[in-house]
């Protein structure tokens, strides 16, 4: 069975695969997820005309947003579960066509008749859904309606569920905003149309980078307001003797509740990844097993998970396929799914994941300690932002770097290891997500004080470095692109993609990006971004470090 997904960054032959992902995604799932993508679009249909008559429905706003989620690359691998989702999403639509017939005669309106992605019905097993599937997917569209505008509705696509993902974490933490939605049901709707031109498939790519920026605020807004603002914090990155579990992914609310039910209990909790950054709120802090950080970025969880003498906890995407030594100690919950994996329910009880860390040997001895420094969000920095302004005036500082963003297995990821290696020593370096980790360990020293390496957080504050960037414009009256900032950033999956358009929706020019361009991207709409935005791939540290510090770069 053939498939072709180009969502991520690790495309085959940077093409597209087409056989099996490199994720690990097999043909079945990959044609069930286009699916659910279809289906979600024809609900949206609906809910987007209810909505611009006044009228919503707050279950189907939550699961166009779950469902666009679990389709993000290393979500959900299930195809039991994505039947499920499939026939919620023909219910769900059902429902949103009856809103809209009745806020159509209270308003004294004719409906519409929708034909497309509104009209499906589920087939009644996985097999055939699995060939309404493939009937539906990239490669008919790209042959009726061309490389170019494909390429642009999946850019929109992906930047969509890249910003689901952040607004059901936001969800979580209960932030939510009825526009928002509407929003999203807008978006699937344009992308359903027979014939968008290029300027309005362009358009819309930066109303979702307009999208993303009020998520990723909505989203700070519930991680700061429920665990307080992120403080400069030293994280242990060795392990300490005991029984162990490790969490992943990016969910504050399922490890809050972990640490919670293992309090008194004998287990150590670790962090893996994305969920680093939870070291630096304040209300983690009072949970004194949660004693470190095991492990690096997504790509290595192979290796670290099999050598992990405990149990694992998967909290949303990122999961690979699990190796057979620790298949029975790996749990998954949310949305996030691998086939034989045990799930914790929505209930959030993660007894099952207590007992297997109790039954593992645990880690039998402290190894010395070492720490790395994370919590430099946009509250920390701004705090000390008169010194960060006097260094620049000074000369002290001349130049930032935000170097940071999703990491992956390419070998031209060294690339971002290398670059911060070789920026001066009078320069800072900005980072975030888990691209942080190809140098987070390196020792950058400090200038008059303030650290050289600012670990920011998860790739959602992201929001942070625009709120600390924007201050800084405003303290030197200039605009962000007259700043003495570089951006270089490395992208792997749909919230990179999110947050690379809420940048471009900002107007922030001369991003560097790699390790290679996306597929999706075609020579014409690249075209158009470095003819507005100058955005160029990344080639050499020595080449980048010399365009980007010259004085013509700004």
């Amino acid at each position: 069975m053939s498939m072709f997904c180009y969502q991520c960054e690790e495309t085959s032959k940077g093409t597209g695969c087409n056989a099996v992902g490199i994720c690990g995604k097999e043909p079945r799932t990959a044609a069930l997820q286009d699916l659910l993508v279809h289906a979600v679009k024809g609900l949206a249909m609906y809910a987007h005309r209810a909505a611009q008559l006044g009228a919503r429905d707050e279950e189907i706003d939550e699961f166009v947003v779950e469902a666009l989620f679990t389709t993000v690359t290393n979500v959900d691998f299930d195809p039991n579960r994505l039947q499920q989702w499939l026939n919620r999403a023909a219910d769900l639509r059902d429902r949103a066509r009856s809103l809209y017939h009745h806020a159509c005669a209270k308003a004294g309106r004719t409906p519409e008749t929708l034909f497309g992605p509104a009209a499906w019905q589920p087939a009644p097993d996985v097999d055939r859904l699995v060939s309404q599937g493939r009937e539906i997917g990239i490669a008919g569209r790209k042959e009726s309606l061309g490389e170019d505008v494909t390429g642009l509705q999946e850019l929109i696509l992906y930047g969509l569920k890249g910003t689901a993902a952040y607004a059901d974490h936001a969800h979580v933490l209960g932030k939510d905003d009825p526009q928002v939605y509407a929003t999203f049901h807008e978006g699937l709707d344009f992308l359903t149309w027979e014939a968008p031109t290029l300027d309005q498939l362009l358009g819309w790519a930066m109303k979702v980078g307009e999208l993303n920026l009020k998520v990723m605020g909505l989203l700070d807004e519930a991680n700061t307001g429920t665990y307080g603002h992120p403080e400069p914090t030293p994280v242990r990155i060795t392990p300490v003797q005991g029984k162990a579990i490790l969490v992943s992914g990016h969910e504050l609310k399922d490890l809050e509740a972990l640490l919670k039910q293992t309090e008194g209990k004998g287990v150590n909790i670790y962090t893996h990844g994305e969920m680093l950054p939870a070291h630096a709120y304040p209300a983690f802090k009072k949970y004194k097993h949660l004693v470190g950080n095991y492990g690096g970025a997504w790509q290595d969880q192979r290796k670290e998970f099999d050598e992990f003498p405990g149990a694992i906890l998967m909290t949303t995407n990122c999961i690979q396929k699990p190796k057979e030594s620790y298949e029975n100690r790996i749990f998954t919950a949310g949305l996030v799914a691998w086939p034989g994996v045990a799930h914790i329910g929505r209930d959030r009880d993660f007894t099952p994941v207590i007992q297997a860390a109790l039954a593992a040997p645990g880690f039998t001895e402290d190894e010395p300690e070492k720490t790395v420094l994370v919590g430099f969000g946009h509250n920390a920095v701004l705090g000390v932002a008169d010194k960060v302004i006097d260094a620049v005036k000074q000369g002290a500082i001349r130049h930032f770097f935000l170097v940071g963003g999703c990491d992956g297995r390419h070998a031209g990821r060294s690339y971002y290891t290398e670059f911060a290696q070789k920026v001066p020593n009078d320069c800072v370096i900005l980072t975030l997500a888990c691209g942080k980790y190809r140098f987070n360990t390196l020792d950058f020293g400090q200038i008059g004080g303030i650290p050289r390496l600012l670990d920011i957080g998860q790739c959602n504050d992201a929001y942070s470095a625009i709120k600390i960037a924007s201050a800084l414009a405003e303290a030197f009256g200039c605009g962000v692109n007259d700043l003495p900032l570089s951006l270089v950033l490395s992208w792997y999956e749909q919230k990179a993609v999110a947050i690379l358009l809420t940048l471009l929706y900002l107007g922030i020019k001369n991003i560097r990006l790699g390790p290679v361009l996306p597929a999706f991207v075609t020579p014409t709409a690249l075209g158009v971004l470095v003819e507005k935005f100058n955005i160029a791939p990344i080639t050499t540290a020595d080449e980048d470090l010399d365009a980007l510090l010259a004085p013509a770069a700004k």
